[in-house]
């Protein structure tokens, strides 16, 4: 389903102009993109050295506000597809003053080119879309490919934070993370056990209040 516009879109975007990045797009082809570095200059960005952590898909922005507010000693980089979604996360922040976080529009596909390797101390997934049939298999932010890039962002030991609602792609993902690699720990079938610590997004409230598990797991580059 097409998404509406939302009114006044560009007015609000640039009344969000300093939390939001628009990498250049001048080459829409992945795979010629990603050749051609364009590196986010973190210390530009933030005006300090403070470790980076990455949360690709943000949504509406809750998880990662909270986060930035509880960790002022953080920097934060937040990722969302959709103008009209991520002007809401933008506009979040903004209303709450957070200044260690910025927000980028691009598909995840890109970041190869604006992410520098071996700079992301950790990385989020939150509810990322399960794609259920194996034909979109490659549209999976745990698929194969995906993996591969998040390994040259992490530094050594850093971790991968996933959280879903699908037991099926919570699965494969896990099975992805120990072929590629990673050292998988802290695997909850129930986040609202409280067996993880656990900031909520938009997603998860709504999910636990319908009463449907919450699925979690750390992966960590060895």
């Amino acid at each position: 389903m097409r998404i509406r516009r939302k009114k006044h879109l560009e007015e609000r975007l640039a009344g969000v102009k300093d939390y939001v990045i628009v990498p250049d797009m001048d080459i829409v082809n992945v795979k010629e993109a990603i050749k051609v570095k364009k590196y986010f200059d973190y210390q530009a960005l933030f005006l300090n050295n403070n470790p980076i952590e990455l949360e690709i898909g943000c949504g509406k922005g809750g998880f990662i506000v909270e986060k930035a507010i509880n960790n002022p000693n953080v920097n934060y980089i937040a990722v969302e597809l959709l103008q009209n979604i991520i002007v809401m996360a933008a506009e979040l922040a903004k209303s709450k003053g957070v200044k260690n976080l910025k927000f980028v529009n691009s598909g995840a596909e890109y970041l190869p080119r604006y992410i520098r390797e071996n700079s992301i101390d950790n990385l989020y997934l939150n509810f990322s879309p399960p794609y259920p049939q194996k034909v979109h298999e490659r549209r999976r932010l745990t698929c194969d490919r995906m993996l591969i890039n998040y390994k040259s962002f992490l530094k050594q030991g850093g971790c991968i934070y996933q959280k879903t609602d699908d037991k099926d792609f919570f699965d494969y993902s896990f099975e992805r993370f120990i072929e590629n690699g990673f050292e998988t720990k802290d695997v909850s079938l129930d986040v609202e056990s409280g067996k993880v610590e656990n900031v909520k997004t938009e997603y998860e409230k709504k999910f636990l209040a319908l009463g449907m598990k919450v699925y979690a797991l750390t992966a960590k580059l060895v």
